[in-house]
């Protein structure tokens, strides 16, 4: 099992979860899909009373440090489809995010390139400050 390397806001993504009210489950949440295993960063379930069940999550981080925040994008969307098909599949009760930075949400969804993703319903995103360690905004 050839796992990728962790993403440079790995661990601020987790601090900022857990101060948020989530339980980090798995770290990374495996999915085995035919002879393949893929690996989305986290998995997170919400601490909540116990006589509700909490609503669990998955989390793929991405940077967005390349040369050019588009073809990032495009990555990410690459994975973020991916993901999110066989999650229908294999953990139907999950709801897959993909985690920016604020400075990439305001760069680029904030932005027609990435505004019609969001209109169109094609991304989850889990929006975060690095500097803070916390959960700016969720945009479902």
């Amino acid at each position: 099992m050839q796992m990728a390397a962790r993403d440079a806001y790995h661990n601020t993504v987790i601090t900022a979860l857990v101060k948020d009210g989530w339980r980090i489950t798995d770290d990374p949440l495996v999915l085995k899909w035919g002879q393949k295993d893929l690996f989305i960063d986290l998995g997170a379930e919400e601490l909540v009373a116990a006589e509700k069940a909490g609503r669990q999550i998955a989390v793929e981080i991405k940077s967005f440090i390349g040369p050019s925040e588009v073809e990032d994008l495009k990555n990410a969307l690459g994975a973020h489809i991916l993901y999110h098909d066989i999650l229908a599949k294999t953990q139907p009760y999950r709801v897959l995010y993909l985690a920016i930075r604020e400075e990439i949400y305001y760069a680029l969804f904030e932005e027609p390139i990435g505004s019609i993703l969001l209109e169109n319903q094609r991304v989850q995103l889990l929006v975060f400050n690095p500097e803070q360690e916390v959960v700016v905004k969720w945009i479902t």
